[in-house]
């Protein structure tokens, strides 16, 4: 007997579970077109990651009664959502929109500054989601990204606290000051399909 409907056709590309998000300096590493973070780089465990792509279309419409003739792309935005559980003076510095890569090594030990915001610091974000088969990954990078979020820490008596940030892709293309050209087709990154090395 024949099956009807949305019936799986590849079981392996089923996801599962979160990507572990990694942060690092962009201007170091705006030429890399590959993923070039490693697990240390991770900002830790997380409650939850989610990634969005918008795009804004304006639309040619005719005639009367009206109907729609053509639509033509906008703008395009893309970002990464995330919720950390480590609450640390490096994960909070990012959450602040700081560059915190180097100088907050210590877990416990640190400080951060409040009232004295300055334009988000450019970072390099790579999400590393691999799939439960073990053998394949989807790699999002965003060669030139800021942190724009209000920082939340939500003390609860019988769970962690979550810390929700959000990653938004800047243009990293060589049109702008600190992009390069490996980014020319592709100005705001990219996401990776690749066996899990």
């Amino acid at each position: 007997m024949s099956r009807t409907g949305p019936v799986t056709k590849d079981t392996t590309a089923i996801p599962f579970g979160l990507a572990q998000v990694r942060v690092g300096a962009a201007a170091a590493n705006v030429t890399s077109i590959n993923p070039v973070l490693i697990a240390s780089n991770s900002i830790g465990a997380l409650a939850n990651t989610k990634f969005m792509s918008s795009v804004d279309y304006w639309k040619l419409e005719s005639g009367y009664p009206l109907l729609e003739d053509l639509t033509l792309p906008i703008r395009e935005k893309a970002s990464l959502e995330c919720a950390f559980k480590e609450v640390t003076p490096m994960n909070l510095a990012f959450a602040k929109g700081i560059d915190a890569t180097s100088g907050y090594t210590s877990a416990h030990s640190g400080e951060i500054g409040l009232g004295n915001i300055t334009t988000p610091a450019f970072l390099r974000m790579e999400a590393v989601y691999t799939f439960p088969d073990g053998n394949n990954q989807m790699v999002i990078i965003f060669p030139r990204a800021q942190i724009t979020s209000n920082t939340e820490v939500d003390f609860k008596s019988e769970d962690s606290a979550s810390v929700p940030i959000t990653f938004e892709a800047k243009r990293a293309d060589s049109e702008v000051s600190g992009g390069s050209s490996v980014w020319d087709n592709k100005p705001m990154g990219r996401i990776l399909f690749r066996p899990t090395p």
